[in-house]
């Protein structure tokens, strides 16, 4: 059964209603003849042993500061050397929530994932201020595309 691996670093309401919207997607969008299996991890809590383990990525962090949380930045520190051959061309993508501004977090997990040579699979979703209706559905959307995308990849 393939596997989504969701790494989040969830600090506030707004994040932790996204994460939850990438959640349902994930868990309702995929064939129920081709399961996939949705794993989601605290960015801190999550391994080498997670990624290698997983089939896609979908990770999620606030906008500190012009970059990425640092509990992400600990994440890839973490698995980039581990996963590097391994990983290359998975699928991946990212939800970005700031109070101001999401564009140096999104250059930063460009960054990284480029290295990583991981394929971005959903444009990035990022959002500015209280997350609306529609940023919700673009969540639920983001979330159901990488698990259907496994799905039929099973199927």
């Amino acid at each position: 059964m393939p596997v989504l691996l969701i790494v989040h670093h969830t600090a506030s309401p707004a994040l932790h209603s996204l994460f939850d919207a990438v959640m349902t997607g994930a868990r309702e969008a995929h064939d129920p003849a081709a399961p996939v299996d949705v794993v989601a991890r605290p960015a801190l809590a999550a391994t080498a042993v997670d990624v290698l383990a997983a089939d896609a990525y979908v990770l999620g962090t606030p906008a500190n500061l012009g970059y990425m949380s640092g509990a992400l930045k600990h994440f890839f520190d973490q698995i980039y050397y581990p996963c590097l051959e391994a990983t290359a061309r998975r699928p991946y993508a990212c939800y970005i929530h700031g109070n101001n501004d999401t564009t140096g977090a999104l250059r930063s997990i460009q960054t990284v994932t480029t290295g990583l040579r991981w394929d971005l699979a959903q444009a990035p979703l990022e959002v500015v201020g209280p997350p609306t209706k529609a940023d919700l559905e673009a969540a639920w959307e983001l979330g159901a595309a990488l698990a259907a995308r496994l799905s039929l990849d099973a199927g």
